[in-house]
């Protein structure tokens, strides 16, 4: 009886062992707030976040490949990539005049794994246009820095006879009605051909289409009479003698073109032109995230080499951040404002 009564005690104590042993692994796997257990993976994600990144980056590019802004961010990104310690994946989404990328990075997880371009003053006119209602807006993204600020120009065919400057060009488009590349409704160059028109009388009539590389074959090709683009876009193609500059939208000439005339030194004063091509993510990217690409973001747009390498296709670096690069958008952002009623909204 007592060999008996011991076996059965020992049998309820093996049992309450493992019953105790179960438990705690239950708790374990449920993360049950009353077990010390979860500090484990409390300290783990905290560690994976001071780790950030530990995965690949994907930047999304509003244009087509070969555009400037493509050509940028492809010179750019090694050098970012340096910084952050993981590759990043150039994702191009044409389409829209910039809102097929712009959308898609706007509804984005915020976790720093998806950043993208923002062009402006492209990016303001599709949601401050009532007809597109938008949701999205610039405060739908986490604004971070901006690399290049891309003054516009004028080019034409190098075998083009009807017009050799931009003299003769204006001149001539008062009297005919010319075609006008143009990379979206109320985009930079859209918006240039606009002004002349309205200045000047001139019957530039824009075609739409993906990018700068679409709106160069188009000129090239003989399809449309004249290239609205930027300087960085065509500076390669104008000192190879594919097409030719005749004039450049900025108060003063083009570092890169100094043979090339300004259009305020031509006698067609007041029209200014540009791209500001910035990086963002979406709106609510953790700040300790942003702080991360920001910083490398700073010393890659700011290398000597890299803005070397801009340069020679043309590429103005013009690094801004913080409230500098937000003052740059609210700029862009009132330019559009008051061309509302050349866009007839």
């Amino acid at each position: 009886m007592k060999k008996s009564t011991s076996l059965l005690m020992s049998i309820g104590f093996a049992l309450a062992l493992t019953a105790c042993a179960g438990g705690t692994r239950t708790t374990t796997n449920e993360g049950s707030s009353a077990s010390p257990a979860p500090a484990a993976p409390a300290a783990s994600e905290a560690k994976s976040q001071e780790k950030y990144p530990t995965k690949p980056i994907n930047l999304i590019i509003a244009y087509a490949a070969g555009g400037g802004t493509d050509v940028g961010a492809r010179m750019l990104m090694p050098y970012v990539e340096k910084e952050l310690g993981v590759p990043i994946n150039i994702i191009n989404k044409p389409g829209g005049g910039g809102w097929v990328g712009w959308t898609e990075l706007a509804n984005a997880k915020p976790d720093g794994y998806t950043i993208g371009y923002i062009n402006t003053p492209n990016l303001m006119t599709g949601y401050l246009d009532p007809k597109q209602k938008r949701k999205e807006s610039l405060d739908s993204f986490t604004t971070l820095a901006n690399h290049i600020t891309d003054p516009g120009a004028i080019a034409i065919s190098k075998d083009e006879k009807r017009f050799t400057d931009i003299t003769s060009l204006i001149e001539y488009a008062k009297k005919n009605a010319l075609t006008a590349t143009s990379t979206g409704v109320g985009s930079d160059d859209h918006f240039a051909s606009l002004k002349l028109n309205k200045a000047f009388g001139t019957k530039f009539t824009a075609v739409q289409n993906g990018g700068a590389a679409e709106s160069q074959a188009a000129v090239l090709g003989g399809h449309v009479d004249v290239l609205f683009a930027n300087v960085g876009e065509l500076t390669t193609l104008h000192k190879n003698g594919e097409i030719k500059i005749v004039g450049v939208m900025t108060d003063q000439r083009s570092p890169f073109l100094p043979d090339v005339p300004t259009l305020d030194e031509s006698g067609f004063k007041g029209i200014t032109s540009w791209s500001a091509r910035g990086l963002a993510a979406p709106k609510g990217l953790d700040p300790e995230k942003a702080k991360i690409l920001n910083a490398a973001l700073e010393k890659g747009i700011n290398n000597a080499e890299q803005v070397k390498k801009q340069g020679e296709s043309g590429l103005q670096v013009d690094y801004k951040s913080g409230q500098d690069y937000a003052d740059l958008l609210k700029k862009d952002e009132q330019g559009v404002i008051d061309l509302k009623d050349l866009m007839g909204w």
